[in-house]
């Protein structure tokens, strides 16, 4: 697996093609916080068996209760980014 370190003003610069990278080319992306901590952001390919969401639901109070919120929200549709809505 390939993997990438950027620091945080890069993602702040360019977050939509910084994660399009990620997702086209499966790289997992380190991201350098100001303060020496590091975060990852991975694609998932949903055509492989990944058990991050079947965990989340069974074990996550926190995602139970915005997967509860979401579906007890209203439905608004999806509108192409460059709609200017």
């Amino acid at each position: 697996m390939a993997i990438k370190t950027i620091p945080l003003s890069r993602l702040e610069t360019d977050l939509q093609k910084t994660l399009n990278e990620c997702a086209d080319t499966g790289e997992t992306v380190v991201i350098e916080m100001p303060d020496q901590r590091l975060l990852a952001i991975q694609s998932i390919d949903p055509r492989e068996d990944d058990s991050l969401m079947d965990e989340l639901l069974e074990f996550n109070p926190k995602f139970q209760a915005l997967v509860a919120a979401s579906k007890a929200a209203p439905r608004k549709p999806f509108l192409p980014a460059n709609s200017g809505s």
